[in-house]
């Protein structure tokens, strides 16, 4: 039986006959999905897991889903649109003049080991002019091919850009995110609707935590006293990477989201699982 540390389902149906669309999130640590209806973006169902132990393959990511997806009773209709998103490290951001697709194991080699046999594949960030060259779980879309027939797949990286992106558009000045996970985070800087930064981090403590944040600020040559700094994911104001950022970044926030559903669970912040949401 799949041991989870967080198991949370918010549902919301109020009727039966409405357009369904589903968005579908895995990593090593956990899986999450999010049904919502495609016309109004009201979230109709919300589950999310985490793992109590990170999985160490992609191997044994498939065994958790396999056995996860036959409890979820949610997942078995029919949708509109069916989108999974892999969120992994295996990723690297290639601006479009410089892409060949031809190339694709070359871009990924700067960045991470490959093998022979791993399959890669490219996004196209609909806000920038940019691709998104990256590892899927190629067994896992097998997997979903079955259970679904033909869906759409992205890099979790290639949703929460171009959503920040947005979320920033018509203003000028500089927004530094941090889109925090269990043990890695994102960041990414935008100004006047274009990236200026982007990479994800691990961390084992605090001080990790802190340092990746300053230095990259450093070399963006942003004063910790001055700009603003804001939080999505898996942090809340009690955390201690929350204090020790708040100890050296005088301005600090979330993004906060408008989501009525969340409000049936108090548990679930509306900051969090941003990429997973309509």
């Amino acid at each position: 039986m799949t041991k989870t540390k967080v198991q949370k389902t918010i549902n919301k149906i109020t009727k039966d006959t409405y357009s369904k669309d589903v968005s579908i999130q895995f990593s090593l640590g956990g899986f999450s999905f999010c049904i919502f209806n495609s016309i109004t973006k009201e979230i109709q169902h919300f589950t999310t897991h985490t793992f109590e132990e990170p999985v160490a393959t992609p191997e044994l990511l498939l065994l958790k889903i396999e056995e996860l997806f036959s409890d979820f009773k949610a997942l078995k209709q029919d949708f509109e649109t069916i989108t999974i998103i892999h969120q992994n490290n295996l990723s690297t951001l290639v601006p479009n003049p410089l892409f060949n697709e031809d190339e694709l194991k070359v871009y990924l080699e700067y960045n991470i080991k490959t093998l022979t046999n791993d399959f890669i594949a490219f996004d196209s960030l609909s806000q920038l002019d940019i691709k998104n060259v990256y590892v899927p779980y190629i067994n896992i879309n097998n997997f979903f091919f079955q259970q679904f027939g033909e869906f759409e797949y992205k890099h979790y990286s290639t949703v929460l850009i171009d959503k920040l992106i947005l979320h920033s558009k018509n203003n000028s000045e500089k927004h530094f995110f941090v889109n925090v996970a269990e043990r890695n985070f994102d960041i990414v800087v935008v100004e006047n609707s274009k990236l200026l930064f982007y990479n994800s981090f691990s961390y084992n403590t605090k001080e990790d935590f802190i340092y990746y944040i300053l230095f990259t600020a450093e070399q963006l040559k942003l004063n910790p006293e001055k700009f603003l700094l804001y939080f999505i994911g898996d942090i809340e104001k009690d955390s201690e990477i929350y204090h020790i950022t708040y100890q050296y970044v005088r301005n600090v926030d979330f993004i906060n989201l408008d989501i009525p559903i969340f409000d049936v669970d108090k548990d679930i912040s509306n900051h969090s699982h941003y990429t997973i949401l309509p």
